[in-house]
């Protein structure tokens, strides 16, 4: 009878110099050169018809994925990315990205930081000039102003009012008197007065809590992967959270032998899940990007139910879940996918045939 190797025998043998058992290992997949591919999150095409054309020209993959992403930190009216997001219940706008390099197997992450406007290249520099994956709060602010970025105000009027008007309306219990309704606009929202100014809620923030990020994975024109995920997280949230966007393998992940992947939506759910190395992996073992992305979706919706024994809101009242998950996936061949949890919704594709366009998500649940 064979007794199986123990920790202890396996450290042994090494330092004896003896073979060790054989390990079976997936064989690694080779990226298809020549053929430069991006895809991402459907605020992305901005910075996609932005760097397409350097990048197609054989730009490299992590230089202009984060290139992308950086048109949406910059842009006050994209209320889920960097300047214009939305702040937690404080009022203060805090920061999550995170960068991912397939040759080197490296990684870089920054979370909770404030006042920086491109958090993207801060995690960038987490990756390349520090031994860590993950920065957070004050120190990732002080270690982005070492490195010559400005302190930035974050907080817009817009964000601030309707960040103000949330707070005032959220509770009928507490001290505070939310504006004066003014009267029912033409599509029946209701207008008020905030600071002097008459607003439409539903026109700072929709009818619904915001949520929303942008990811952008690229496989170049030499065969490497790379990718990123920045947010400026979910509205209104309790101070110190952090999302899935700067957790590896949750917000975005890629690896040289296998595939790019990242997520966008409740990012509670793409860390219990570890959606995108699941979905990454599933690519290692052979499956298509649209394949991985369902089966992900798949296991998200059953995790969903089990957690919803505790927490009901988490299912709606035909089991399904109430929150939303999207996924954007990039194989080393270049075929992409899309795919949401439930609905409609479009995603950002870029390819030498067509260049930079949207294309509609494929839902695990499409009503």
């Amino acid at each position: 009878m064979t007794t199986p190797p123990t920790r202890r025998t396996f450290l042994g043998a090494a330092l004896a110099g003896a073979s060790l058992p054989a390990v079976h290992t997936q064989e690694p997949r080779t990226a298809a050169k020549g053929r430069p591919t991006m895809v991402g999150s459907a605020n992305a095409l901005p910075g996609m018809l932005e760097q397409w054309e350097r990048f197609s020209g054989g730009g490299d993959p992590l230089d202009h994925a984060i290139e992308v992403v950086k048109f949406q930190e910059r842009n006050e009216k994209d209320s889920s990315v960097g300047l214009g997001g939305l702040p937690g219940e404080n009022g203060i706008v805090t920061l999550d990205a995170a960068v991912m390099h397939g040759p080197t197997h490296n990684s870089g992450a920054v979370a909770a930081i404030e006042n920086i406007l491109h958090p993207s290249e801060v995690a960038r520099l987490v990756m390349e000039r520090t031994d860590h994956c993950l920065i957070v709060g004050r120190g990732a602010y002080e270690f982005a102003r070492m490195h010559g970025h400005d302190h930035v105000e974050l907080l817009t009027e817009k964000a601030r009012k309707a960040w103000v008007a949330w707070r005032e309306r959220m509770s009928t219990d507490d001290d505070r008197l939310p504006a004066r309704k003014k009267k029912k606009d033409e599509r029946g929202g209701l207008i008020y007065e905030v600071d002097g100014e008459k607003l439409a809620l539903e026109e700072l923030f929709g009818p619904k809590r915001p949520t929303g990020t942008i990811h952008c994975s690229a496989l170049g024109a030499n065969g490497h992967v790379a990718c990123t995920t920045t947010t400026s997280g979910l509205s209104w949230k309790i101070p110190g959270r952090v999302g899935d966007s700067p957790i590896i393998g949750a917000g975005l992940y890629c690896d040289q032998e296998a595939g790019s992947a990242g997520a966008t939506g409740r990012g509670e759910s793409a860390i219990l899940s570890n959606g995108s190395f699941a979905i990454v992996e599933l690519l290692r073992k052979g499956a298509s990007p649209l394949d991985a992305g369902m089966e992900v979706l798949g296991r998200i919706a059953r995790q969903a139910r089990r957690g919803a024994k505790w927490q009901p809101a988490l299912v709606d009242d035909d089991g399904r879940p109430a929150f939303g998950v999207k996924f954007y996936i990039l194989g080393l061949d270049g075929q992409t996918a899309g795919v949401t949890l439930k609905g409609k919704g479009n995603y950002s594709v870029a390819t030498p045939e067509n260049g930079p366009e949207r294309k509609p998500l494929t839902a695990l649940f499409p009503k």
